[in-house]
């Protein structure tokens, strides 16, 4: 479904990303995990379309979408879920979805409130008033909005209480259900190898790591050295 090859990104003059490359197939939830500031963030940025690699390729679904904007990429079946959230902190839950470019009618605002009930008990309520992990199902609601076949997720459990975690882990296992491809950047490695079935580990811009989770798993130099753990 997602193809990455060899891409570079840029912020300015400074180099980010190198030659990374990674791949998400129909139907799995792949995670990229590294520390703060090891660029997954960019990568995701980057497959996104808001911040292009200057070199290397990136295919959705076997079409090239690199030089694509990002309001493009929404709509050729592509969300993103940022880890700083961006709420519109004014408006209530329900306003914040109805905002999203509708692809199809696979998601509407009832079946975000029954895959997230808190969330369908404080519609009426200002985004900017809600807890962080309200926020954050607001944030993945308002994505699934746009009845995505690929979700980017960039940290989602980052600052969550672990009842959260534990919660959020279970509406992404029902994304996958639900016939939806995630590609997974997280710090937190517990929470993410319940979830995923393969493993990037990114480093200072690098891959380091390719593999399934049952190699990741069995491979404690790599956790040592690229994630402490």
């Amino acid at each position: 479904m997602l193809s990455v090859e060899n891409i570079h990104t840029y912020y300015g003059l400074s180099h980010i990303l190198f030659d990374v490359s990674l791949t998400v197939v129909k139907g799995e939830i792949v995670g990229l995990l590294g520390r703060n500031g090891a660029g997954k963030s960019t990568t995701m940025r980057s497959v996104a379309g808001l911040t292009p690699p200057k070199e290397g390729t990136i295919s959705f679904k076997g079409e090239s979408i690199l030089g694509k904007k990002a309001f493009q990429l929404v709509r050729s079946g592509i969300a993103y879920v940022p880890d700083d959230r961006r709420v519109f902190a004014d408006l209530s839950v329900d306003d914040n979805l109805e905002i999203p470019h509708r692809r199809t009618d696979d998601w509407t605002k009832e079946r975000v409130y029954t895959l997230f009930p808190a969330l369908g008990e404080m519609k009426t309520r200002r985004a900017g008033n809600l807890s962080g992990g309200e926020q954050q199902m607001l944030t993945i609601g308002r994505a699934l909005m746009s009845g995505p076949d690929l979700l980017l997720l960039d940290e989602p459990t980052e600052g969550l209480a672990p009842l959260i975690v534990r919660d959020l882990e279970e509406q992404i296992k029902k994304l996958r259900e639900a016939g939806i491809s995630i590609l997974l950047s997280e710090q937190n490695v517990k929470s993410a190898m319940s979830l995923i079935d393969r493993v990037y580990v990114i480093d200072n811009g690098h891959i380091r790591f390719t593999g399934t989770k049952a190699e990741f798993e069995a491979n404690d130099e790599v956790k040592q050295k690229y994630l402490m753990v």
